[in-house]
């Protein structure tokens, strides 16, 4: 599903984020990527999104060639990537449904898919009863939650997840990671990014360890070892 070979990106002279780094995730896994900040991770994310292209080596993406990818195709990559960050990004005027529908609207979805995919997104992520408030009347968990159910809209083959839990407490982290590995279970690939030690070694998943750059451990059933 994801192929990294040789994947390097260097800032300037003095910035080398990622450092020739090749690693395998397959189709439907769940794999933590973890390591102190500075490390690469953001950097890594932002390649397999296209947000930043690579220096040197290449990036797959179900068997397709990202590494030098064409600004007209960014968005049709992006709905196969659906992206969870901490800051939940959300349209403070626009209810949970819209909010999610918007997400939709922008690709030229059609209003009778966005009534039917809406709806059901919300209900696996628990809101469907909340569909009417507004981001204000929610909980910083049921926000995460929204932004979770706008990254599903597209049925992505993969969910990028960069700190979700970040800014929650440990009953909502909780419920947010339970969401993502339901989502796992549908046969999605998740990739969590994240400093919660507890969230990694409670999950008895991959973890791929980044520093300076560089991948220096690729564990099944792995721990925050840092």
């Amino acid at each position: 599903m994801i192929t990294l070979k040789g994947l390097t990106k260097q800032y300037n002279k003095d910035t080398l984020a990622l450092d020739n780094i090749s690693a395998h995730i397959g189709a439907g896994e769940f794999v933590s990527i973890v390591g102190q900040s500075g490390t690469g991770k953001t950097t890594l994310i932002k390649i397999l999104i296209a947000e930043e292209k690579p220096t040197a080596g290449t990036v797959e993406i179900g068997g397709w060639d990202i590494s030098g990818i064409r600004k007209s195709d960014i968005p049709f990559l992006r709905r196969q990537i659906g992206v969870i960050f901490q800051d939940f990004k959300l349209l403070p005027k626009k209810t949970v449904q819209e909010n999610v529908s918007f997400a939709l609207q922008v690709a030229g979805e059609t209003q009778h898919r966005i009534h039917d995919v809406v709806p059901r997104v919300l209900d696996i992520v628990g809101l469907g009863y909340k569909a009417d408030r507004y981001p204000g009347q929610l909980s910083g968990g049921e926000q995460q939650r929204v932004v979770i159910a706008r990254s599903l809209v597209h049925r992505p083959k993969i969910v990028v997840a960069d700190e979700p839990t970040g800014n929650l407490d440990a009953i909502n982290t909780y419920e947010v990671i339970e969401i993502l590995k339901k989502i796992n279970e549908f046969g999605t690939t998740v990739v969590l990014v994240t400093h919660n030690r507890e969230v990694v070694n409670s999950l008895k998943k991959r973890v791929i360890t980044l520093h300076n750059g560089k991948i220096i451990a690729d564990e099944q059933n792995g721990k925050y070892r840092l």
